[in-house]
């Protein structure tokens, strides 16, 4: 992936913000059209799509742009998905330099399909299975800065 050079040049004279902790968090159900494998299995890859949706909030709630996810690391897929789980996945800002954020991210399934009961079965887990878990390095552009408090068009939402 060729990223732009507004994302890759520095700025002089702008210190490099220090927000942390910021947390974005997504619960979804799987459908059949997420099945890929045999064994009506999930690919990885959906894990994926779902964190570069989570990464694209931590940039925008840390500066007031998306950013680019230029890079995965440490990913690990550690139970398999299924149609019909509901899948809650999190992401959280570790570190953030002035035109890098570091993100962890992870995956645990809530509620699995029970197709063995029936077509429509499904149960509440008792504790979350962690399905993925990794690392991903978001660029952002020179330009995006965050004033003190955030992005001046925050509407006030946790962070």
């Amino acid at each position: 992936m060729k990223i732009p050079m507004s994302y890759l040049s520095t700025s002089p004279g702008h210190p490099a913000p220090a927000a942390t902790g910021i947390t974005a968090r997504l619960r979804l159900r799987l459908g059949q059209s997420d099945a890929h494998y045999g064994g009506d299995l999930v690919d990885g890859a959906r894990m994926l799509r779902v964190f570069g949706d989570l990464a694209t909030e931590i940039g925008i709630r840390s500066c007031g742009d998306e950013g680019l996810l230029s890079e995965y690391s440490d990913l690990r897929f550690t139970a398999p998905v299924r149609p019909g789980d509901f899948i809650e996945a999190t992401a959280r800002l570790v570190r953030r330099s002035r035109l890098r954020c570091l993100i962890e991210f992870e995956a645990h399934k809530v509620i699995a399909a029970r197709y063995e009961h029936s077509a429509s079965s499904a149960a509440v887990l008792d504790r979350p299975v962690a399905v993925c878990r990794g690392r991903g390095t978001l660029v952002l552009p020179r330009t995006a800065v965050a004033p003190p408090g955030g992005h001046p068009r925050a509407t006030g939402a946790a962070r």
